[in-house]
C-alpha cells in the first residue's frame, strides 16, 4: 500500500505533466553495479546509429569505457562536476562532436573553447589523459566525442554515490569546426526565464521533462558571482534572504569569486538542488524560472520528492541529449589529439 501510495503521490505531482516522454522506472534501491549496466531508463533509441556497448560490441576497442571510467574515478569531485558541464556545453552548440575541446590555431584563432561561457570549464586534461591511454591500445578508433560522453555519464555515476548508472550509446565521430561566436547565443544564459529555456532545449530536441532533470546539474560545481549577482540586493529578487546575505559577503570582494551551487549537498550529484528550487535558495534566475510554471513546477517536486525517480530522468536525459547534432564518418573524423582537428 505505501508503494501504491507514492506511485499515486508521484502522479498527482506530475499533473498535466504525466504524459511527458520517457520512462519513469529505474533507479530504485538497490546499489547499481560498478561496471557499466547496459541499459537505457526506458530512454529513446539513440540516432545517427549510436549503440550502448559499441566498442565492445564490434570489437573496435574492447574496454575503452573502462579506460575512461579509471581515469574520471580518481579525479576530484570540481573536475567531476566539470566534466558533466563539459558533456553538456559540447552537445548544446555544434552537437556531441568534441568541437569544444579544440584549441586556438593561426586558421582558427577564436574556437568555442574561447567564447565567454566556455572560459570557465574544466576537465580538458581528463579527456587529454583517456584519449592518450586509449591511442596507445587502439589507434585511430576510440573518438573524443564519445570519451567526453563517456566522462560526462562516469563523473555523474561517481557523483551520485552510483546512484545513476546507465548506458551511454557511442559511435559519435569528432567535428571538423569550432567557433567562438556559436558558444553564445545557443548556451541557455543563467538569466533566462522559463519561456525561454523551453524554446532552447526544444530546438535541441529536448523537452521540458529534459531540460528539468538536467537542471539538477546545478547541484554540484560552482558559479562566479557574476553570473547571479543582478539577483543580489539591492536588486529586486526573490531569493531567500539568508543565502542573499550569504552570498553578498562571498562575493563583496570580487565578481570573479566562486561560490558553490548547492550550499546543502555541494559535491553530491543528487535531488537536493530541487528542495532548494523550491525553498528559494538557488543562485540563478532560470533556476527559480523552474516553479513559474505549472508544468515545470510540477518535474521540480516530484524530483524533490522521488529521488530515484529524478536519478532514472537524468539518466534518459543525458542520454537523449547525447544524440543532438552527432557527426558521422561523412561529416567527421576520430582525431589523434582531441585538442586539434587532423
Amino acid at each position: 500500500m505505501a508503494k501504491l501510495a507514492a506511485v499515486l503521490a508521484l502522479l498527482t505531482l506530475l499533473g498535466s505533466v504525466a504524459g511527458q516522454t520517457g520512462g519513469y522506472g529505474g533507479g530504485g534501491g538497490t546499489t547499481p553495479p560498478t561496471t557499466y549496466a547496459h541499459r537505457g531508463y526506458g530512454a529513446p533509441p539513440a540516432a545517427g546509429g549510436l549503440r550502448v556497448g559499441y566498442y565492445d560490441d564490434y570489437k573496435k576497442c574492447p574496454g575503452a569505457e573502462d579506460v575512461v571510467r579509471k581515469v574520471v574515478s580518481y579525479k576530484d569531485a570540481g573536475v567531476k562536476a566539470g566534466l558533466v558541464r563539459l558533456f553538456f556545453h559540447d552537445c548544446f552548440v555544434r552537437g556531441c562532436d568534441a568541437s569544444v575541446l579544440l584549441d586556438p590555431t593561426p586558421a582558427n584563432a577564436e574556437p568555442e573553447k574561447a567564447g565567454i561561457p566556455n572560459l570557465s570549464l574544466r576537465g580538458f586534461e581528463a579527456i587529454d589523459e583517456a584519449k592518450a591511454a586509449l591511442e596507445a591500445a587502439c589507434p585511430g578508433v576510440v573518438s573524443c566525442a564519445d570519451i567526453v560522453a563517456f566522462a560526462g555519464r562516469d563523473a555523474a555515476y561517481f557523483l551520485s554515490n552510483r546512484a545513476i548508472d546507465f548506458g551511454m550509446p557511442a559511435g559519435r565521430y569528432d567535428g571538423r569546426v569550432s567557433l567562438k561566436n556559436e558558444t553564445i547565443p545557443n548556451l541557455p544564459p543563467p538569466f533566462a526565464n522559463v519561456d525561454q529555456l523551453k524554446q532552447m532545449f526544444a530546438a535541441k530536441g529536448l523537452d521540458t521533462a529534459d531540460m528539468v532533470a538536467l537542471s539538477g546539474a546545478h547541484s554540484i560545481g560552482r558559479s562566479h558571482c557574476s553570473s547571479f549577482n543582478d539577483r543580489l540586493p539591492p536588486s529586486a529578487s526573490d531569493m531567500d534572504a539568508k543565502l542573499a546575505a550569504s552570498l553578498q559577503q562571498q562575493c563583496a570582494s570580487s565578481a570573479s569569486n566562486t561560490v558553490v551551487q548547492d550550499a546543502v549537498t555541494p559535491y553530491a550529484l543528487d535531488n537536493q538542488y530541487y528542495k532548494n528550487v523550491m525553498r528559494r535558495q538557488v543562485l540563478f534566475k532560470s533556476d527559480a524560472a523552474l516553479m513559474s510554471a505549472p508544468d515545470t513546477m510540477g518535474l521540480v517536486r516530484a524530483s524533490a520528492y522521488f529521488p530515484a525517480w529524478w536519478n532514472a530522468r537524468f539518466a534518459e536525459a543525458m542520454v537523449k541529449m547525447g544524440n543532438v547534432g552527432v557527426k558521422t564518418g561523412a561529416d567527421g573524423e576520430i582525431r589523434k589529439q582531441c585538442r586539434l582537428v587532423n
